[in-house]
C-alpha cells in the first residue's frame, strides 16, 4: 500500500521538483535515441506512433521498477566474482544490465552513423538487393530494450533522491508520471528537428555513443573492477550533460550564422528516402 506522502511539508515538495527535473534531464538521453529509431520509418504517423509508444513504455518500465526496489537494491550483490592477478572483480545484476545496455548503445550508434555516411546497404548475398527499412514492431523492440538501461539509471537515481521520505514510492510514481508527460509533449517536434538537421543528427548519435560509454564505465565501476591495480572510478554525469549542452549550443550558433545561400545542405541517407527512390525497395516491405 501507498504511504502518503505530507504534502503541506516543504522538503516533500522540494524532493517532488527536484526528482521530476532530473527525470526529465535522465529522460533527455531516451529522447535522443526514441528520435533516431523513430526516424528509420517511412511516415510521419509511424514516427509518432512510435515515439509515443515508447515513452509510454518507458513509464511504465520505470513504475513497475519503484514496486521492485527492494528487488532492484538488492541486485548489487555479486553474481559472480574473479581474481586473475592483474583483473578482478565481481558483476552483479546491476552492473551487468548497465554494461550490455552500454555495448548495445554503442554497437546502435555506430551502426547508424556507418549507414547515414555510406548510403545504400544491400541484402547479404545479394549486392544489388537494397536492404529493407525498419518495421514500426522492429523500432519499438529496439526502444523498450534501451528503455530498460534508461530505467533502471532512472529509477536508481529516484531512491537515491527520496531515499528516507514517508511515503516515498508515492513521490517517485507521481516524478515520473509528470516528467513522462512532460517529454510525451516535446518528443515529437525534437525529434521532427534532429531529422531535419542532419549535422544535429550525428551530434545524436555521438552523444549515444558517449552514453554508452559511461553505461559501461558505470557498470565496472559497480562491479568493483580492478585492472593493473587501477579501480575504475565513474563519470560524472555532470560533465557529460556539459559536453552536450556545449556541442548543441556551438552547432545552434553554426546553424544561425551559417548561409543558407552558402550553399546544398549536407544529406544524410534516410530509410525513407531509398523507399521513395527505389520501388522494389517498397515492394519489400
Amino acid at each position: 500500500m501507498f504511504e502518503i506522502p505530507d504534502f503541506g511539508s516543504g522538503a516533500v515538495w522540494l524532493s517532488l521538483l527536484t526528482l521530476t527535473f532530473l527525470e526529465i534531464v535522465l529522460g533527455i538521453d531516451n529522447i535522443i535515441f526514441i528520435s533516431i529509431a523513430s526516424g528509420k520509418l517511412k511516415s510521419e504517423a509511424d514516427r509518432k506512433k512510435a515515439t509515443n509508444i515508447g515513452l509510454i513504455l518507458a513509464m511504465a518500465l520505470r513504475i513497475a521498477l519503484l514496486f521492485g526496489v527492494s528487488w532492484l537494491v538488492s541486485m548489487d550483490d555479486p553474481w559472480f566474482e574473479f581474481d586473475w592477478g592483474w583483473a578482478s572483480g565481481g558483476f552483479s545484476g546491476q552492473s551487468l544490465i548497465l554494461i550490455a545496455g552500454g555495448i548495445f548503445l554503442l554497437y546502435k550508434s555506430t551502426s547508424e552513423i556507418h549507414h547515414k555516411l555510406e548510403g545504400d546497404e544491400h541484402v547479404e548475398g545479394d549486392p544489388g538487393a537494397p536492404k529493407a527499412g525498419a518495421s514500426l514492431r522492429s523500432v519499438i523492440i529496439q526502444i523498450t530494450i534501451i528503455n530498460i538501461v534508461f530505467s533502471f539509471d532512472s529509477i536508481l537515481t529516484a531512491v537515491g533522491m527520496t531515499n528516507g521520505l514517508v511515503g516515498a514510492l508515492l513521490i517517485m510514481v507521481i516524478a515520473v508520471v509528470v516528467s513522462v508527460g512532460v517529454m510525451m509533449l516535446f518528443a515529437v517536434p525534437v525529434g521532427n528537428f534532429v531529422n531535419r538537421n542532419p549535422t544535429v543528427q550525428m551530434l545524436g548519435l555521438a552523444f549515444l555513443i558517449l552514453i554508452g560509454f559511461m553505461l559501461i564505465v558505470e557498470g565496472a565501476h559497480l562491479a568493483d573492477l580492478v585492472i593493473f591495480e587501477n579501480h575504475i572510478g565513474t563519470v560524472p554525469k555532470g560533465y557529460l550533460y556539459f559536453a552536450i549542452a556545449f556541442s548543441l549550443l556551438v552547432e545552434f550558433l553554426n546553424m544561425r550564422i551559417r548561409p543558407k545561400s552558402a550553399g546544398k545542405q549536407v544529406k544524410l541517407n534516410t530509410y525513407a528516402q531509398e523507399a521513395a527512390r527505389d520501388p522494389e525497395y517498397t515492394r519489400m516491405q
